[in-house]
């Protein structure tokens, strides 16, 4: 092999990847956010949840994308763990879309067609066209980097001890493992699909052995969503490891039957003399024969995930803790005094939930102070638990307020759900306080001295506000008055701060990003004022009901 014919091989191969990663942006953004809000509102019936997963994931032409989505919603709560496994089998009908579109022989007109695309991304200024040129200048330089791939390897057929490399791959296991590692270091199975088509076009891969290779590189595939689960909650890590056990489980089963019954020679059949097309076909066949099969297994591959990798004793406590509330619920309906017992139970969660928060303010407000990124990961999960304290405590008291026939207790329910509410939104500003860190250390910006005593001072005066909430009182008046002081030093500490930062500006001791960036964060710190003291009052209105 001439050294122009490895060159032509890399370029090749560099204009197919680069062609599909354009083909796939120009159509995930030409969808907008839809498919995620597609997604996002998935009922639990698993025959749509399969269709949407095909269908999406059609469109943006990229399982792994699909995966990661899904991963996403898994982790935010969004979506369960059983409405996952429904989109991960859809996501793998859809993603052999691309293996018949490169099995088409429109090779002759990929120039004209990357042409076409290129042309409209530079010459017209709608956004919109500019999406569909990236389509069509993705689709045109895949095609042609095929072409050029395939000219490159030309040579290799005569080449031996390529030939000899080749013939291991009639080995079902070397294989596999062939295609799993060469797709888990690319990431992307239609991307290796489509390279194993051209392998196959060119004569230098049979393709019975090539089936053993493709059936390896949907295992390969899994290893983008393994990547985005890192960091994730464990329902999150669960649905990469369904992700796996489908497509391992598809390959067991498809190499036995191969091994046992001609079916490769029987989707051979389907495209006699077109490699390319048969790789498609078996792709194809593989990923809708796998999810036939295990649609009725669905929930006992969660389950298995779930054994695979259970809860930390952690999370078995917050779930229990959580889940107090339903099981609650639904036990003490139409109980005696079962009013009282779900104010406790709530009383409970949403001083857990104020108690995160108020930890959450401290430890962002330090984090920008002592530019600590570990404290900005510990109230990144503190976040997550907000989040999904919020939800469960909302749609409980939604249930209370739906259910009950006692108008005596309503007032206090909603004002439970008013002070939910504002500690969520507590939650948010913390985070957003201590993401600031992520632009200072990247636009290196430096607090001067008298700064960062104003940011010590917003700190201090904030969680003495919080803390004064959460401590009970006998003169409930004299309690209000006491943090509305509060809430208004809060807001006068605001007015001054900016007037002292302006005037550093002016004597110029103050960068532009610096003024904009701390603009923002006293806006965040009298938004807290605001909600400490939504949250004081919807008290009052509780303790005046009883």
């Amino acid at each position: 092999m001439a050294i122009t014919d490895l060159f032509g091989l890399l370029g090749g191969l560099a204009l197919f990847l680069y062609g599909m990663q354009m083909m796939s942006d120009g159509l995930e953004n030409a969808a907008g956010d839809r498919m995620e809000r597609i997604l996002e509102k998935l009922t639990a019936n698993r025959l749509i949840g399969v269709v949407v997963g095909a269908l999406i994931t059609a469109v943006i032409q990229s399982s792994s994308a699909t995966t990661v989505m899904v991963v996403g919603f898994v982790n935010s709560g969004m979506m369960t763990l059983q409405q996952a496994v429904w989109i991960i089998m859809g996501a793998n009908i859809g993603t052999t879309i691309t293996g018949q579109l490169v099995a088409l022989d429109i090779g002759l007109f990929a120039p004209l067609i990357a042409f076409a695309g290129v042309a409209m991304i530079v010459f017209l200024k709608n956004p919109k066209l500019h999406y569909v040129g990236s389509i069509m200048a993705g689709f045109g330089m895949l095609f042609i980097g095929m072409d050029m791939m395939g000219a490159a390897m030309e040579p290799l057929r005569e080449l031996p001890a390529f030939i000899n490399l080749m013939t291991q791959f009639t080995n079902p296991v070397f294989g596999i493992i062939a295609g799993a590692v060469f797709t888990a270091v690319i990431q992307s199975s239609s991307a290796s699909v489509g390279i194993l088509q051209t392998l196959a076009a060119t004569g230098v891969l049979p393709f019975s052995s090539a089936v053993f290779v493709l059936f390896g590189m949907n295992i390969g595939t899994c290893i983008t969503a393994v990547l985005a689960s890192i960091g994730t909650n464990r329902s999150a890590k669960r649905t990469t490891i369904i992700h796996l056990m489908f497509n391992i489980i598809g390959t067991v089963i498809f190499t036995i039957i191969c091994l046992s019954f001609p079916i490769a020679d029987f989707v051979a059949a389907t495209a006699p003399g077109r490699p390319a097309a048969q790789i498609a076909n078996m792709h194809t066949t593989f990923n809708i024969a796998t999810t036939l099969l295990l649609i009725p297994f669905g929930t006992l591959l969660a389950k298995a995930a779930t054994k695979i990798l259970p809860d930390a004793p952690e999370d078995q406590e917050k779930q229990s803790l959580l889940g107090s509330l339903n099981k609650e619920f639904g036990r003490n309906r139409t109980q005696l005094g079962a009013d009282v017992i779900r104010m406790d139970l709530l009383r409970q969660e949403i001083a857990k939930m104020f108690d995160l928060a108020s930890q959450n303010v401290e430890k962002c407000f330090d984090a920008v102070l002592n530019t600590d990124n570990s404290l900005l990961k510990e109230a990144t999960e503190a976040e997550l638990m907000i989040d999904t304290l919020n939800k469960d405590i909302s749609q409980y008291i939604s249930k209370i307020l739906v259910s009950s026939n006692n108008n005596e207790n309503v007032t206090s329910f909603e004002q439970y759900f008013v002070i939910t509410g504002n500690i969520e939104r507590i939650g948010d500003h913390a985070m957003n306080i201590g993401e600031y860190l992520e632009t200072i250390k990247k636009k290196n910006i430096v607090f001067s001295e008298h700064a960062k005593e104003e940011i010590a001072a917003m700190r201090d005066i904030t969680k003495k506000a919080i803390d004064r909430v959460l401590q009970k009182d006998e003169d409930m008046t004299r309690w209000l008055s006491e943090i509305a002081a509060m809430e208004q030093q809060i807001d006068d500490m605001t007015r001054n701060y900016r007037e002292h930062h302006l005037n550093r500006m002016r004597q110029g001791r103050c960068t532009e990003e610096a003024c904009v960036l701390y603009s923002e964060m006293l806006t965040d710190f009298e938004r807290i004022g605001d909600h400490v003291l939504n949250i004081a009052q919807a008290k009052v209105k509780i303790e005046a009901e009883i």
